[in-house]
């Protein structure tokens, strides 16, 4: 029997989170609704009095809270951010997790006693740059950058002495985790400091007859011929024509889905299982939870890992495990 992984998963409205609850989630994670966190889009993330509702609710029921203030503050304009941090300590989360050096710096000073997690927008995936936010801001747990393998990430847990979070479903990003300079150059609005990658103020589709043509900002990202499913124009999952021929030239639009090696996972040392997913409606977050918890659950037990059958709801019907099982050097 394996060490019991935690499940952390999204929550990008009150409904989703109640979903992700009662569906066995050990953890929610969520943002406030501005651009402090990373999923800043209209109609997703909580108003304080929804996030005091939330935390009511999931520690009812015995689960936790993570908030994210993981984007970075513009500069002279830190007061969102603090305010951010300050909320979360009022209203009792069990986590923030930060990404900006200044922000750890101000959590830490502020507020000792606030547990505080290192969000994958800081990049950070060698002992050097851990050991520095452990060090100097008494980090509790690292999310990992989703570039890793995962004797890596075995070599990693053998040199820290901090908990480890990981991805295992959801949106891949081929980019620096949160510093996507393509999103930012096409649509000016940066994923890092507005919280928004492909905002859809910037999406249109255009039908031309015996096609139709996704644009991102003045940008073309796809045309479908007549009777193809049209996906969304996200940047890098754009599908461009080089050397005479069409085709995808960062990533084809598939979602990770690493649930076959959550036992390999698990010997690494990982600490938690993160689900990404917090534009998803509750009906995606009840399904995904359900059968990671299914999995997890399984894990623990040393059993084999259950088929989940969630190929029909990620994006493209693929599925990929990234570079948990990379083979390139």
């Amino acid at each position: 029997m394996s060490e019991k992984m935690e499940l952390v998963c999204p929550a990008g409205t009150p409904a989703s989170l109640h979903a992700a609850v009662d569906n066995g989630a050990d953890v929610v994670y969520l943002g406030f609704r501005d651009e402090t966190n990373a999923r800043n889009f209209p109609g997703l993330n909580f108003n304080r009095k929804e996030l005091e509702d939330g935390l009511i609710y999931a520690h009812d029921r015995g689960c936790q809270v993570y908030l994210a203030v993981n984007t970075f503050p513009e500069a002279g304009n830190f007061g969102p951010w603090h305010k951010a941090i300050d909320d979360a300590a009022a209203l009792g989360v069990d986590s923030v997790i930060l990404a900006d050096i200044g922000l750890l710096d101000y959590a830490t000073t502020k507020h000792p006693n606030l547990r505080r997690h290192l969000s994958v927008q800081a990049s950070a995936s060698n002992p050097d740059s851990i050991n520095f936010y452990v060090d100097a801001f008494d980090v509790k747990r690292v999310v990992l950058p989703r570039v890793l393998s995962i004797p890596e990430i075995a070599a990693l847990n053998k040199e820290i002495a901090v908990e480890t979070e990981v991805f295992v479903f959801g949106g891949l990003c081929v980019m620096a985790e949160g510093r996507c300079q393509l999103s930012s150059y096409a649509t000016g609005e940066s994923p890092n400091i507005n919280g928004v990658c492909s905002p859809a103020s910037h999406v249109r589709y255009e039908d031309e007859g015996d096609r139709m043509v996704s644009k991102l900002g003045e940008f073309t990202i796809n045309a479908f011929a007549e009777g193809e499913a049209a996906g969304y124009p996200t940047l890098c999952k754009g599908r461009f024509v080089t050397g005479g021929k069409a085709s995808y030239l960062f990533e084809e639009p598939t979602s990770l889905n690493a649930a076959s090696m959550l036992p390999q996972i698990a010997a690494a040392g990982v600490t938690a299982l993160k689900i990404e997913g917090r534009q998803r409606g509750r009906a995606n977050v009840a399904q995904v939870v359900s059968a990671f918890r299914r999995a997890a659950d399984a894990v623990h037990a040393g059993e084999a890992v259950p088929e989940l059958g969630l190929e029909a709801i990620t994006e493209g019907q693929a599925k990929t495990a990234g570079a948990y099982e990379k083979s390139w050097r």
